[in-house]
């Protein structure tokens, strides 16, 4: 059933300066109004959401291992097809990026869609950096394969491979696939996660080029940190540009987690890159670029980064501790102005903020990264108005601009550009702000309605402020539509107001936990193999899960029964929920609480639920 929610929305704003830099603070009101609408919920993890030429949305569901095709009135659902052999064991893989073929549906027999997918593969061999035989990253790649669709009924069968072995990770994946006006197919992928977190003893290669003895071999390992282009059979399209002598797929380099890419009408390709604590980027991609990562984040401006190069520490790496904040003197670090190689530059960064900006915000009680001045941009799409014209001639004033949505700020950003889209031309604004982690976005014919992929989980910076992990529209396609013009109210949603009840008793607390140390030793291991990658290599410090210690945990697990705790544990990883054993997830449980200052003791940790729930966390 589709809900209707009549709301207006603040545009907020921040200055666009003469180098295209932004910071988080500079935000002013803006004028458009919109409707919104949930279209479909309850899907699992929508990615990618296209507008196809039946006039229905299609949808790649992550963790579902879908594609299927929404009805944007009704919100009815019908799916085109399950791919078994997808696989998901993280929070950033599974079935990613899809191209429609830009004859589909015209009889001119070429009803194929592409689609990007995780997938395991013992025949290729295990990736090298991943050593633990019971890792499920150990024989993990990417694929692009291409389907048919049925116009009889509705269905996508025949998967034909197109470019298998492609290097992906715990971290890091990039995937978005796009059709060029060339008829070639530009596929991204990230850096892996290396150099931070659970990865940080692992250089960052994305500025590794491949070597022809590599092609040969049809090991794809250097393509990390880079954007590809590719013919439609997978081979490397003939006008590629050579880099360092060698004609590979690789179309741009020096990228760190470039989620988003599209086409502007006039072939310009334009992509949205995650960036470390600050300098997310809106790009404009041209083959042969270096796009300086890890040397630079958003411009080459020695502000707030440094690239620190863990995996040659001069301390052993695996004796080390990560930390973005207070990093190990026996670190090289090199400032931005280091790196003397041609690089492109970003058209405008999302934020950039001064050296010695505050990235421990107390604000945000121990959840630092959701008040970094990164937004976790994960799309852009090209909007202008021009593309709309004879068809209702779309939203005023946007007669050519970037949309970008972004996961940590729960909100649509928009970038005007120049005439000829080559520069940023304004400020941006900040619309549907929302307790949401907005993935993808998709725009109608008439160019009056954006409609919008929103996560399953996760966390974002939550409109009441500091932070949230209650997403208002999980998993779900929202559609905004345009209303007219006027000053709008701020969010997308309502909060509820502070409760005028009595306050909650102290809970009745029971036996302070026990585990062993032998129990916490082997649980460093395992949450640095499943679980570092998101929640942090300290427990504090990670991107895209919950800290695990310090004031954040307290005060939200004080006073609750262990069992709580680690049944929710036992959720974990979230591509494979249940698959970690009692007894190693009661190992993972001890490491936790040990980094929390409790002491071990002689009695380990129980895996019986009605022991655990005679335990209190303190």
């Amino acid at each position: 059933m589709k809900h209707f929610i009549p709301v207006g929305f603040l545009l907020l704003s921040s200055t666009i300066l003469s180098v295209a830099q932004d910071s988080p603070e500079s935000v002013l009101p803006g004028t458009k109004q919109f409707r919104k609408t949930v279209v479909a919920t309850a899907l699992e993890n929508p990615w990618e959401i296209t507008w196809g030429p039946d006039n229905m949305l299609w949808v790649t569901e992550r963790t579902g291992k879908r594609i299927s095709r929404l009805n944007p009135t009704t919100g009815e659902k019908k799916v085109a097809i399950t791919i078994p052999e997808v696989v998901a064991p993280g929070g950033q893989d599974g079935l990613l990026g899809m191209a429609l073929h830009p004859d589909l549906l015209k009889g001119k027999g070429t009803d194929y869609v592409y689609v990007f997918h995780t997938y395991v593969d013992e025949a290729r061999g295990a990736r090298p950096t991943v050593t633990d035989p019971k890792s499920p990253y150990r024989f993990f790649y990417g694929k692009i394969i291409r389907l048919t669709y049925d116009k009889a009924t509705q269905t996508l069968s025949g998967p034909q491979e197109v470019l298998a072995g492609l290097p992906v990770g715990n971290d890091h994946l990039a995937g978005r696939l796009k059709f060029g006006p060339d008829r070639k197919l530009y596929l991204t992928l990230g850096d892996q996660g290396n150099n931070q977190l659970g990865n940080f003893c692992r250089p960052v290669e994305a500025q590794r080029l491949p070597t022809r003895a590599e092609l040969d071999a049809k090991n794809y390992i250097s393509y990390v940190g880079k954007s590809l282009r590719i013919n439609l059979d997978g081979g490397i399209p003939a006008d590629n540009a050579k880099l360092n002598g060698v004609l590979s797929h690789v179309f741009t380099y020096g990228h760190r987690n470039p989620q988003g890419i599209d086409f502007g009408p006039d072939g310009t390709l334009y992509s949205s890159e995650q960036g470390p604590k600050s300098d997310d980027e809106v790009n404009i991609l041209k083959s042969g670029g270096n796009y300086g990562w890890p040397h630079v984040a958003g411009m080459k401006d020695n502000k707030g980064y440094e690239f620190a190069r863990w995996a040659e520490a001069t301390t052993p790496c695996s004796e080390l501790r990560f930390s973005d904040i207070t990093i190990h003197p026996s670190v090289p670090r090199e400032p931005e102005s280091a790196f003397t190689k041609p690089m492109m530059e970003p058209i405008a960064t999302m934020f950039t903020v001064e050296t010695g900006f505050n990235f421990q915000s107390p604000v945000c009680k121990g959840v630092d990264f959701i008040c970094w001045p990164t937004t976790g941009n994960s799309n852009v799409e090209y909007y202008g108005n021009r593309t709309w014209q004879g068809k209702g001639n779309g939203i005023p004033g946007w007669d050519q601009v970037a949309l970008v949505t972004t996961l940590k700020r729960g909100s649509l950003y928009v970038l005007p550009l120049t005439a000829n889209g080559q520069k940023a031309s304004g400020k941006f604004s900040r619309y549907f702000q929302s307790d949401n982690r907005y993935r993808d976005t998709a725009i109608s014919p008439d160019g009056k309605t954006i409609y919008i992929a929103t996560d399953a989980g996760g966390m974002s910076e939550a409109v009441a402020g500091g932070a949230t992990r209650k997403m208002v529209e999980p998993g779900s396609i929202l559609a905004f539509t345009y209303t007219g013009e006027g000053t709008a109210a701020p969010v997308t949603q309502t909060t509820k107001p502070a409760s005028t009840s009595a306050p909650t008793p102290p809970p009745v607390l029971g036996d302070i936990p026990q585990f062993t140390a032998a129990q916490a030793a082997a649980g460093v291991k395992t949450y640095n193999a499943e679980c570092a990658v998101c929640h942090g290599s300290t427990l504090t410090n990670g991107t895209f899960a919950p800290p695990l210690a310090g004031e954040y945990f307290k005060t939200t697990w004080a006073g609750k029964p262990l069992n709580q705790f680690f049944e929710t544990a036992k959720q974990m990883p979230p591509g494979s929920p249940g698959a970690l054993s009692d007894a190693t997830v009661a190992e993972i449980v001890a490491y936790i609480l040990e980094t929390n200052a409790y002491k071990a003791g002689p009695a380990p940790l129980p895996t019986n639920r009605d022991t655990m729930r005679k335990m209190t966390l303190r």
